[in-house]
């Protein structure tokens, strides 16, 4: 059984916390019942479902911390992962910035359940694989794709009477669809709270069409040129930006929000007026746990406000030695935006290029957060408001922080689905200037 309730989860951690010796201990109990699906060459290649449970025991001897994990949960077992525990942390050196596990909490549950996506079965998602699969085959296409769905539980306890539990759910799909020929290729994405709202089949002619329209690419030349990011686009570059809102790593000169002569931009007009994020756990479209890893409550905060930087991420120690108010780490990034959709920024547009995706994104310059990265999945040339040819795909390098100072226009926020970022995105279509592509690549 991997969906344990919050009175069969509380037994086991209170278990846990009783038999430690140490000075204190903390406990995470989690578990999840994961379904998957996977496609390629138009045709089903793998699918399963995996089930597990596993518990983490951290204690701490004065500033010594050791943990430990394990699967099982009979008595025995959980004695032996305490003092697993226990005999590493008196091995371990000092920890100097140790700071004692937080004391008894309040927690605001959030909707991080979904009966829909909880109610997936292997028919659901064979029917994923065939409405994807169906329309490319015979048709010069070729699908390629992945749905993996699940379910599940966190639960975590300490000695010093904190305790959280909460149950949650996730939904993501993937499908790139490719000619035959391997010159055209087109790509959609769905990462959603309940999966009542997703069509394959609707989506799916998304990906068709921009394969098909991106066959005949022909070559640009590399500049820098009024640009239009589709959502996940756009998420692939903000995403890297939002590492480098920790406090400590700005006050000690690491980061873009370090300030010259000492400190952080924490106030500071840093991006274009239109620029607002929030990160809020209870977002009716992005609903995250109630509660990072330290277990701190998380709470709904603008991060960035009219441009300004409105909040950063001080850790517990760091907290302590600045004189500062401890901030949970975010689980989600709302950015606001427009109502328009891309193709209504593609039709106010004289002259500009469409970027479906961006992938392989690298570190240039930490300082600037200057990255490398490349087009893929579609690209296109925009004239007069219309998409007049597909364009061969791009090396760029850009800051987000520039790319955010050269907003034209922001669409409509949406739910994005992707592999590279820590939170929960919901960020809108850009319309920006001045992009800077560098090279060309022939990859489609």
């Amino acid at each position: 059984m991997s969906i344990y309730t919050e009175q069969q989860a509380k037994a086991i951690l209170d278990k846990v916390i009783a038999l430690s010796t140490a000075d204190e201990c903390s406990a995470t109990l989690e578990g999840s019942i994961d379904g998957n699906i996977r496609f390629a060459l138009n045709n089903v290649s793998t699918s399963g479902v995996v089930e597990n449970t596993s518990l983490m025991v951290q204690v701490a001897f004065g500033k010594r911390v050791g943990s430990a994990s394990i699967n099982e949960f009979d008595d025995a077992s959980l004695e032996r992962v305490v003092r697993r525990a226990e005999d590493l942390a008196r091995l371990a050196p000092e920890n100097p910035e140790f700071l004692p596990a937080i004391g008894k909490q309040q927690y605001t549950p959030s909707d991080t359940w979904s009966e829909s996506t909880a109610a997936i079965d292997p028919e659901y998602r064979a029917q994923v694989a065939a409405d994807s699969i169906t329309p490319c085959r015979g048709n010069g296409l070729i699908a390629a794709g992945f749905l993996d769905d699940g379910r599940g539980f966190t639960a975590t306890a300490n000695s010093n009477g904190n305790f959280a539990y909460q149950r949650q759910t996730n939904f993501n799909y993937t499908c790139t669809v490719r000619t035959e020929d391997g010159r055209g290729s087109g790509w959609v994405g769905r990462n959603l709270q309940h999966a009542n709202q997703f069509d394959a089949g609707d989506d799916i002619e998304i990906a068709k069409q921009k394969a098909l329209d991106s066959a005949e690419a022909k070559a640009l030349e590399p500049g820098k040129y009024t640009v239009i990011l589709e959502p996940a686009a756009a998420a692939g570059l903000v995403s890297f930006m939002m590492n480098f809102f920790d406090a400590r790593s700005a006050d000690e000169g690491r980061s873009f929000l370090s300030k010259r002569g000492g400190g952080n931009k924490l106030g500071e007009l840093v991006y274009d007026p239109q620029v607002n994020m929030v990160a809020d756990p209870w977002h009716a479209d992005a609903p995250v746990l109630p509660w990072d890893g330290e277990g701190m409550p998380r709470q709904k905060m603008d991060i960035i406000k009219d441009g300004r930087v409105a909040n950063m991420l001080y850790s517990r120690y760091w907290a302590q030695q600045q004189g500062k108010e401890a901030v949970a780490r975010p689980g989600n990034l709302i950015m606001s935006g427009g109502t328009k959709s891309t193709a209504e920024l593609v039709r106010s547009t004289q002259r500009g290029i469409l970027v479906t995706r961006t992938w392989y994104i690298r570190m240039v310059d930490p300082q600037t957060v200057l990255l490398t990265g490349l087009t893929r999945d579609g690209t296109f040339y925009i004239e007069n408001g219309q998409i007049k040819h597909p364009v061969k795909n791009f090396r760029f390098n850009e800051s987000p922080v520039i790319m955010l100072n050269n907003i034209d226009e922001l669409g409509k926020p949406v739910r994005v689905a992707g592999d590279e970022s820590r939170y929960v995105m919901v960020i809108p279509p850009m319309k920006l200037r001045d992009f800077t592509f560098t090279s060309l690549s022939d990859a489609v």
